[in-house]
């Protein structure tokens, strides 16, 4: 296979870059910001078992599913036909470390030459230095815009999923969230973005709008999982959409913790192996502040009232050290155990783990860790769902249906 394209500055005017789809909320306002800083963004939206079949044809059926769905949709997108393919790019991101996500990018270079795409660049999003030569190009004003996107898609994420199982009219929810992500696009036009308790209360007020019956509280369930499977409808088969159907409010933590267990992660390398020396306190002093930030939305929330709160990642943290070592950090290593543990001291005892086929780590620290935790807490309600292409939807939401029914037996709510 020939040198791989390297995407130019001057692509930037010319080329459109394709994303994969994975945070429905989030990208509403994630897309604009890298617009902003020069990128012609397109989130993909197909879906179906097409894409499947063009992840099978180009990926090997051993590598992790979230990659096969990731380089699935693409190749899809593209046969499709609808784009320039003399202007066209794609990206991705790599997570570097034991995760398979690190060569996804080989993989896509690899299914593009299979159908003679090579011309086509690939662009790579990571903070970890991997693909210079690729990386996409964030301005220090862009991250920072980017960093409050993301601590607001992870506000209206969590709004929403208290909002939407109790609306009266079908939709109006959703309708409700897209016209705050155009409020906040134009609040990203200047600095009214960083004014975060006044866009928090104007989201506060917003979803309140929306018609609800509260009369009687849903059953809520936690899911969890590996990173692409807990938040894509694409991976976990709409799987947010699915529990709401069925008379439940899903409970999904925000992305922002995930970012905040890798920052953790290289304080713990620092504390067991001396690793990261140069960027402890960097990595200190960023962690630190992006909870400050996250501890805003919790504080307008509570003088609220009237919606949960949640969860605090100091407590994630301290509250997965009886079950697991903070040293295993591979995947979403004991973030995931932790998260479990979290929701079922907070009273969701009502879990969903979205594990995909071949990533090992995941199976370890979910699947491996469901028998220490339910000893500990015997009310908890726990259920793995394997999600890979030969995995039967029907088979997958039969035994969320049966956790269903568990759930509402021990809440005393059937008639």
């Amino acid at each position: 296979m020939s040198e791989h394209v390297v995407f130019t500055k001057e692509m930037m005017a010319t080329h459109t870059v394709l994303i994969p789809s994975m945070l429905p909320v989030h990208f509403k306002l994630l897309s604009p910001l890298l617009a902003k800083n020069g990128y012609h963004v397109q989130v993909l939206q197909n879906e179906g078992d097409e894409v499947r079949e063009a992840g099978l044809s180009h990926v090997h059926n051993d590598t992790c599913y979230p990659a096969l769905l990731v380089v699935g949709q693409m190749i899809d997108a593209l046969k499709r036909g609808n784009y320039d393919m003399d202007h066209i790019a794609l990206a991705m991101t790599q997570t570097a470390g034991g995760c398979r996500a690190s060569n996804y990018l080989s993989l896509l270079r690899k299914a593009l030459a299979q159908e003679g795409w090579e011309h086509i660049p690939c662009l790579s999003i990571n903070f970890s230095g991997l693909e210079k030569e690729s990386s996409l190009h964030i301005t220090t004003p862009a991250l920072i815009r980017l960093a409050y996107g993301t601590l607001y898609g992870d506000a209206l994420m969590w709004l929403k999923n208290q909002v939407k199982p109790y609306e009266t009219v079908e939709g109006a929810c959703d309708k409700e969230i897209d016209l705050i992500c155009e409020d906040l696009k134009k609040e990203f036009e200047g600095i009214g973005f960083m004014q975060s308790k006044r866009i928090y209360r104007h989201m506060l007020k917003r979803m309140k709008s929306v018609p609800q019956d509260r009369s009687k509280k849903k059953i809520r369930v936690g899911v969890v999982g590996e990173i692409y499977m807990k938040y894509s409808p694409l991976g976990n088969q709409h799987l947010e959409d699915f529990l709401i159907e069925g008379g439940f409010e899903p409970v999904l933590s925000g992305v922002m913790d995930f970012l905040l267990y890798c920052l953790q992660n290289n304080l713990i390398d620092y504390k067991y192996y001396r690793m990261h020396r140069k960027s402890y306190y960097f990595t200190k002093v960023a962690r630190n502040i992006i909870i400050s930030m996250q501890k805003i939305f919790t504080k307008v929330l509570k003088e609220d009232g009237e919606f949960y709160l949640p969860d605090d990642f100091n407590e994630v943290f301290e509250n997965g050290r009886e079950f697991i070592n903070p040293g295993v950090k591979m995947g979403e290593g004991w973030l995931l155990t932790s998260e479990v543990v979290t929701l079922v001291r907070s009273g969701v005892n009502n879990v969903v783990m979205a594990q995909p086929f071949g990533c090992l780590p995941n199976h370890i620290v979910a699947k491996g860790m469901i028998r220490k935790i339910k000893d500990r807490y015997p009310m908890s309600n726990i259920v793995a769902i394997d999600f890979d292409p030969s995995a039967s939807k029907v088979n997958q939401e039969n035994r969320i249906r049966l956790m269903m029914a568990n759930a509402k037996l021990n809440e005393g709510m059937f008639d």
